[in-house]
């Protein structure tokens, strides 16, 4: 009898995922085109000029802004479905893609948030001598002042001294023009955004997954390069931190890792929270040692960083910490318990409250969203996570640091919540500073 030769494995065909690509696509473009038509309701009041066209209208501008986020939502959602289910794009074209968009929009005036006109006006405080966490914008005048928000022209800066000092290094480079500060500050910020998206690709266990996570994503692009946030330094440092905590057991890697962690803190303080995500699994596992020099050297690191202008720089921290926004878990009972018990009650209750429901929301999302990820990645990633939806005070860009872990993992359940929670708060929170006229 005739032996049949034997079959060929089935080549399971995986195309790509054009409607989720052409989203993402739609949803940059629309990004850029607000940026590109400024001034309008959703951008800045200073346009950088290099690349010029009309003026849109307040109402033009918003519906652009939230077609924007919505598509890049979907597109986001659908491309990492698409690699679920088999699409493997190649991670180096993905990476060079992600990095020519974000050096592309970085050339547009800022989209969605007046933080980058905050950014330049403390870098021109420090940048004149001055101490821009007692001098306010609204104090130093001018130009770069009136571009501030209203809502925090008379506040001094929250910024930790790294922060200072890259806002003051963007300052000295623009001088008496606010504009060329924050194109400055725009080039360093997508610059950082690439190096992380370089980074991840080669540390990464999928790198295809953390080009689709990071480098290629609509929506960090959307809010994060485009918005020009500082978060992406934090983020960028995160993965630096993560990518020695994995692969050594070196007492000096431990006190790299501290340092990383503690300019992490610089940059923003609520970077502390990657500092305890690290910490945790070693001291569950006993290894105290390892998380005493990390905790040492990140505490001194710190320390010298808040010691060249002094524990007067953490004050403004204190007031920033009474603020509430929306959406929020805690928008409405500071409505409800104001009117009842007064301000300064409800303001202490939610202050005890929140870091509870933080944890709890981290036990949950390290269990459910998380079990299988490495624990130096996934405790981190749930606190930051937590931190976004509990926190009273949260924005959109404040998810960097919990999407620059997520790249990490080798499969995607968390990044869906992680992706509509970054949806709905930029839906939120796009107005470019200057509140809503719809």
């Amino acid at each position: 009898m005739r032996r049949l030769p034997p079959r060929k494995p089935m080549v399971v065909d995986r195309p790509t995922p054009r409607p989720a690509v052409w989203m993402a696509g739609a949803g940059i473009a629309l990004f850029a085109l607000v940026g590109a038509s400024a001034p309008n309701h959703n951008t800045l009041r200073a346009p950088i000029p290099w690349l010029r066209l009309p003026a849109m209208a307040g109402t033009v501008s918003q519906t652009a802004t939230i077609a924007a986020i919505v598509l890049s939502c979907w597109g986001t959602l659908g491309m990492l479905k698409a690699h679920e289910r088999g699409w493997r794009p190649d991670a180096r074209l993905l990476f060079r893609l992600g990095a020519m968009t974000a050096l592309a929009v970085a050339n547009l005036t800022p989209v969605g948030s007046s933080d980058t006109a905050s950014y330049a006006a403390y870098g021109r405080i420090a940048a004149l001598g001055g101490d821009p966490y007692v001098t306010t914008p609204a104090r130093l005048g001018g130009a770069y002042a009136h571009l501030v928000s209203e809502a925090w022209r008379n506040t001094p800066s929250v910024y930790g001294p790294v922060a200072t000092w890259w806002q003051g290094a963007a300052a000295f480079i623009g001088q008496e023009r606010p504009w060329l500060t924050i194109w400055a500050l725009m080039l360093a910020n997508a610059a950082v955004f690439v190096g992380t998206g370089y980074l991840l690709l080669r540390t990464a266990d999928d790198p295809v997954r953390a080009g689709l996570v990071w480098s290629v994503n609509p929506l960090l692009i959307g809010v994060l390069v485009e918005g020009g946030h500082l978060d992406t330094l934090v983020a960028g440092l995160a993965v630096c931190a993560v990518h020695l905590a994995r692969r050594t057991t070196r007492w000096h890697h431990d006190l790299i890792v501290g340092g990383l962690v503690g300019l992490a803190c610089g940059v923003k303080i609520s970077a502390c929270l990657f500092g305890v995500g690290l910490a945790w699994p070693l001291l569950r596992s006993g290894r105290w040692r390892p998380a005493a020099r990390q905790a040492c050297a990140a505490a001194l690191t710190l320390a010298a960083l808040y010691g060249a202008y002094g524990a007067h720089a953490l004050v403004p921290l204190s007031a920033a910490s009474q603020l509430v926004s929306a959406p929020s878990v805690w928008a409405v009972f500071d409505q409800c318990a104001t009117a009842v018990l007064g301000p300064g009650s409800t303001a202490a209750i939610v202050s005890v409250l929140w870091p509870v429901v933080m944890l709890a929301l981290a036990w949950v999302l390290r269990r459910r969203a998380a079990p299988d990820a490495p624990s130096v990645i996934a405790v981190p990633f749930a606190l930051a996570f937590a931190w976004v939806l509990a926190a009273p005070w949260s924005m959109p860009w404040y998810t960097a640091l919990a999407w620059a872990l997520t790249a990490l993992f080798s499969q995607g359940r968390p990044t869906q919540y992680l992706t509509v929670a970054t949806a709905v708060l930029a839906l939120s929170h796009n107005s470019g500073g200057h509140g809503w006229t719809w």
